[in-house]
């Protein structure tokens, strides 16, 4: 089942979001949940907030999931929302 996370940074919290960075992506690669994901940016380019979409048995399982992130150990964000999501356009054809 898929899941969107939405979440905002707290404000003047670029540091936080830098040094927690390596950690994040860590426990991405190293659950393999993420199906899609990356950082919300302001005007100017600079990491805001973060959009994910993971794939996980139940809402238990993506609650446990997101509770787990460093980003969210860490105190990152001011808020954070997580929905059950079902894909049903692809338009998108990203390279990374």
């Amino acid at each position: 089942m898929l899941f969107v996370i939405s979440a905002i940074d707290k404000p003047d919290s670029r540091e936080l979001r830098a040094s927690t960075r390596p950690a994040h992506l860590d426990y991405v690669r190293e659950t393999g949940a993420v199906r899609l994901g990356g950082p919300f940016l302001d005007e100017s380019g600079g990491m805001i907030g973060s959009m994910l979409i993971i794939e996980a048995a139940d809402f238990a399982a993506a609650k446990q999931w997101q509770a787990n992130d460093p980003f969210a150990k860490a105190g990152l964000f001011a808020r954070s929302e997580l929905a059950p999501w079902k894909a049903t356009v692809n338009f998108c054809k990203a390279e990374f």
